[in-house]
């Protein structure tokens, strides 16, 4: 009931990032339940159907992993997702009701915890407690930056980035404070300072993987230095995690890869559980690039585990980790992080290493040929591949065709619909997706370029 009271309060101030007139007639907050202890606050964190539940889901939308047929993209209910899905430069997300609303939710209620937490006094009785809500609250909205930041703004580039307009970061509940896009510079700073805080404050292990912890602290600012291109720290913190968690699923034996869902939730390679839901992503409507799954071995268990036959050379994905896509942390993303810098740094035995750790525990047993390439391009190379095979619809082909093509990797994305080819060439302005057009309206924030 608690979380329900809660939740009122939040929907009713929804929109507050932006300052709108319409949002500060203060008589409907009068009699809100204001929560005054750590009970409550915790309550916030714990009510899933705001934090674990409202990732973003446009950078998976808008990538490569997918394609939907023209029936499927005509029974679409919203003009909005097809102009998303073939790329349009405006008008791609639906009024009110959208990503940019449901991230800044969260955001909101991470700080309705933190600015009434600064009101609870720390003592020696109640700190482990105080401090793991500080750093619960700091690590999810740390984690709706970070997303928000992938989606609406340019890939990060140290040249540019403290030009380059990022998104709004909502430090307060009060409604009244107006928005403004921060810089990409600032977006990454109080990303990676607000994890490098909450990994100071959370403890090992969380009462359920739907609360943050140290290492989900740590894997998450991994990704966040992965995506920067800032592979010292990268590299410290996957080390820093799987020190912790190492543990990995044997394919041959912990699922049931014939399964329409081979993967329980909170599984033992989850570390912190979150997804997205789109009814676009949905194994009704979206299918696999056939290239994409031709590219599985027959003897590499993913290709039963991820995917399912629903016609003649026409596949579904069902390898989900959680209850939609998957976008928490996970140990087989850390060990390919790990692998990556380790070879861009020039550790090839180690990079070789984490590969296959994570290798034979996917093929059928005894099939596998260990790697064995010495080459440090060549081996990039398969490691960046199996990255793309590892985390097919897990939310992370948008961030890796961004940070990739700012490196010259010259990816380019494809649609065809019936005959009509569609293209986003590397580095285009609509990497950074369109601000939704009422946000702009109420804000006065300036749209990303096109």
């Amino acid at each position: 009931m608690q979380i329900k009271k809660y939740r009122i309060c939040i929907l009713l101030i929804l929109g507050v990032f932006v300052g709108c007139k319409k949002f500060l007639d203060p008589k409907p907050l009068q009699s809100l339940i204001v929560p005054s202890n750590l009970e409550d606050l915790q309550a916030l964190l714990d009510d899933e159907g705001t934090i674990n539940s409202l990732d973003i889901s446009a950078g998976e939308i808008s990538s490569d992993d997918y394609y939907l047929n023209r029936s499927d993209l005509e029974s679409l209910p919203y003009e909005e997702y097809r102009r998303m899905y073939t790329w349009q430069n405006d008008r791609i997300f639906r009024s009110t009701t959208n990503d940019w609303s449901s991230a800044y939710r969260v955001v909101f209620s991470t700080n309705v915890v933190l600015d009434n937490l600064s009101k609870i006094e720390r003592t020696p009785s109640n700190q482990i407690q105080w401090e793991n809500v500080k750093g619960q609250a700091l690590f999810v909205r740390a984690k709706q930056f970070f997303s928000a930041v992938l989606t609406w703004a340019p890939a990060y580039d140290p040249a540019t980035a403290d030009q380059d307009l990022g998104v709004p970061l909502r430090s307060t509940q009060d409604f009244n404070v107006s928005s403004f896009r921060a810089s990409v510079s600032d977006c990454y700073r109080q990303v990676t300072e607000d994890l490098i805080l909450a990994g100071s404050l959370l403890s090992d292990e969380p009462l359920a993987k739907t609360r943050a912890s140290k290492p989900a602290a740590w894997g998450l600012l991994a990704r966040v230095y992965l995506s920067m291109g800032d592979y010292d720290n990268c590299l410290k913190y996957t080390d820093l995690y799987l020190q912790k968690r190492g543990g990995l699923l044997d394919y041959n034996k912990d699922i049931n890869i014939d399964l329409r869902t081979p993967f329980p939730r909170f599984n033992k390679e989850i570390c912190f559980d979150s997804f997205q839901n789109h009814m676009m992503l949905s194994q009704s409507r979206a299918k696999v690039d056939y290239n994409l799954y031709s590219s599985y071995d027959d003897n590499d268990l993913r290709k039963s585990a991820y995917f399912r036959k629903i016609a003649e050379n026409t596949f579904c994905f069902k390898g989900n980790y959680s209850l939609g896509i998957f976008g928490g942390i996970a140990t087989d993303e850390v060990y390919l992080m790990r692998a990556e810098c380790r070879v861009r740094k020039g550790d090839v035995k180690g990079a070789l290493s984490d590969l296959n750790a994570l290798l034979i525990k996917r093929w059928k047993t005894g099939t596998l040929k260990l790697i064995v390439i010495e080459n440090p391009k060549e081996l990039l190379n398969v490691i960046l591949l199996e990255r793309r095979k590892e985390l097919i619809m897990r939310g992370l082909r948008w961030m890796d065709v961004k940070r990739l093509n700012r490196q010259g990797a010259g990816i380019v994305l494809k649609r065809s619909l019936d005959g009509k080819n569609y293209e986003l060439p590397a580095n285009d302005n609509r990497y950074a997706l369109s601000i939704p057009e009422d946000i702009l309206a109420y804000s006065g924030m300036a749209q990303n370029k096109r």
